[in-house]
């Protein structure tokens, strides 16, 4: 008898359907994940696209009772007292004693000039003078003859008294005659060059044998003499920066042979007067200059250090905006919405400027505000609010 193999048992229903469930279930599960994990990215992207569109700012809170700052201005030295030297007569050179960079006393003598024409012209008025002289002696005794003879009516009065005329006429000519020699004698003092003052030779233009015309300004200069113990210092000051300058003030200021190097200067005195082609007002200063480091005609970089200015707050130029509602300043309030205030400067430092009006020192201001920002945007700021700097 053959084997018959039993059949297997088919699966219960139940198992499936527990096994469609947990499949069902998983499949939810994933897709309620995904849902909520897209959701979630796309709250953190407009979260972050809304933050991105608040602009950020650095701002900086005004600062009060700063250094007044520096006026930084170029200027120039002369010497206290030059003088360029002409000739006052004419001739030749004949010697010169003194040359560039000699140092010379007042009254020594730079140089002397041959003068033959004027020493003829001297000699001629001194014998015109000794004419002068004989013809008022013998005018003189004529007179007192005719005199005599009138007391013995001899002559008349008319006679006496053209004699006596002669002789008053005799008279006057001997002191123009006088005169005349007097005159050729100082002229000839002039063939003496002298230095006027103490002082240094900076210029010599002639040379020995040299044809002397007398000047005056309109011939050329033989020598140039400088005082330059002490020097002048002149600068142009700004319009608005002239009332900060004050005589007997100070200022530094340096050159460009001496680098590092700082020198002072004294405030001598001010222009009554504003250049009106330059706005500026010229300041002269004095300047010691012992040991001759300096030299006249050089340039300076004068330094003025500038007063405090009452009341003022000062913040950084780069927090300026200029529009056509005039000169503002951007404000950050508690609540980080933006407000705008105008204002009014004081005083111009360069990379900061002091305010007048128009702000508070408890402002918070929006240094270098981005284009577009307008009264009531929100802002973030970025960094904590730090003083505005204290110098220009």
């Amino acid at each position: 008898m053959a084997y018959e193999p039993t059949p297997r048992a088919a699966p219960p229903q139940r198992h499936l359907l527990f096994a469609a469930t947990v499949g069902a279930v998983l499949a939810v599960i994933v897709v309620v994940a995904g849902i909520a994990l897209r959701v979630k990215d796309e709250h953190q992207l407009k979260d972050w696209t809304e933050t991105q569109a608040i602009p950020s700012v650095n701002v900086v809170v005004p600062a009060k009772e700063a250094p007044g700052g520096s006026l930084e201005l170029p200027g120039r030295l002369e010497a206290f007292e030059s003088a360029p030297i002409y000739a006052r007569v004419n001739g030749y050179l004949k010697s010169w004693r003194v040359d560039i960079g000699s140092r010379v006393k007042a009254g020594e003598m730079l140089a002397e000039i041959e003068t033959p024409e004027l020493d003829q012209q001297l000699n001629q008025a001194r014998a015109d003078l000794a004419s002068a002289k004989a013809d008022a002696v013998l005018a003189k005794t004529t007179a007192g003859r005719w005199q005599s003879l009138l007391d013995t009516d001899s002559v008349s009065r008319q006679d006496v008294d053209e004699r006596t005329q002669d002789y008053v006429a005799k008279e006057a000519r001997v002191t123009a005659a006088q005169a005349n020699v007097d005159r050729l004698v100082a002229t000839k003092g002039f063939a003496r060059i002298v230095a006027p003052f103490d002082g240094v030779i900076t210029a010599r233009d002639t040379d020995v044998g040299a044809l002397i015309s007398a000047g005056g300004g309109t011939g050329p200069q033989l020598f140039s003499v400088s005082s330059v113990d002490k020097l002048r210092l002149y600068v142009r000051v700004p319009q608005e920066y002239a009332p900060l300058i004050k005589p007997d003030g100070t200022g530094t200021f340096t050159v460009p042979e001496y680098p590092g190097q700082h020198f002072t200067a004294r405030v001598a005195g001010l222009a009554d007067s504003v250049n009106a082609a330059s706005g500026t007002t010229l300041v002269q200063l004095l300047v010691d200059n012992p040991g001759h480091l300096l030299l006249p005609g050089g340039f300076v970089n004068l330094h003025f250090a500038l007063p405090v200015r009452a009341g003022a707050l000062r913040v950084p130029a780069s927090a300026l905006i200029f529009d056509n509602q005039g000169l503002r300043l951007a404000t950050v309030d508690p609540h980080n919405t933006v407000r705008f205030k105008s204002v009014a400067i004081l005083q111009d430092l360069g990379n900061t400027v002091d305010i007048g009006s128009g702000l508070t020192e408890s402002d918070r201001v929006i240094d270098t505000p981005p284009d577009g920002l307008v009264e009531g945007d929100h802002v973030q700021v970025i960094k904590p609010a730090a003083k505005a700097a204290n110098h220009g």
